[in-house]
């Protein structure tokens, strides 16, 4: 998993950095959204926090949270 920034340029999301191997699956979150949504005020905290943790490289790789799931699975 890796954490990438991109911006739009010609209706495709051109990432920045290290380029993604070709058919990645990929999450975007738009920071500038047509239709925008309300979040309370805890809500946006706490997401603000999550993203925080990921840019200090806080968090869990795929392969130990696949490692984790079979456990309980």
């Amino acid at each position: 998993m890796q954490i990438s920034t991109g911006t739009v340029v010609g209706g495709k999301v051109v990432v920045e950095g290290v380029p993604l191997v070709e058919g990645s699956v990929v999450t975007v979150l738009s920071r500038e959204a047509e239709k925008p949504f309300a979040l309370s005020m805890e809500d946006e905290d706490e997401l603000l926090a999550a993203m925080a943790e990921v840019e200090r490289g806080e968090f869990v790789s795929p392969e130990k949270l696949l490692e984790s799931l079979r456990k309980y699975g």
